[in-house]
């Protein structure tokens, strides 16, 4: 059973910097989408960046374009998401996801109902 474990949240003033991770524990698998995404009080679940594992193809939302770069670390299994310049519309639970079904790529989709395993997120608080 595959799983996602995300961290590196946290609480930061506007202009600063995080790096979130997501460990992915399990089978080892290639060549799939992998995405992040958040979700802020009130609001639907809205993809921000993904990326295609077999080739590094990637989609950014137009809100993080230029601030935030999603890479991977095969050898470790891990996703990470870049966050610089941060805003305070940023502040979300944000989720990593993997589509372990294989049905997209190298283009991957930014819409949660095409994923199929989610970790627990990580909060991320940008204060102004």
């Amino acid at each position: 059973q595959v799983q996602l474990v995300e961290s590196g949240g946290g609480s930061v003033q506007a202009g600063g910097s995080l790096r979130l991770s997501c460990a992915v524990y399990g089978p080892t698998y290639s060549n799939y989408c992998m995405g992040w995404f958040r979700q802020a009080p009130g609001k639907e679940r809205e993809g921000v960046a993904t990326i295609y594992t077999g080739g590094g193809s990637t989609y950014y939302a137009d809100s993080v374009k230029g601030r935030f770069t999603i890479s991977q670390d095969n050898p470790k299994n891990t996703l990470y998401l870049h966050m610089n310049s941060l805003k305070p519309e940023d502040t979300a639970m944000y989720y990593c996801a993997a589509d372990l079904d294989f049905r997209f790529g190298p283009t991957c989709p930014a819409i949660e109902y095409e994923y199929n395993y989610w970790g627990q997120g990580t909060q991320v608080t940008v204060s102004s």
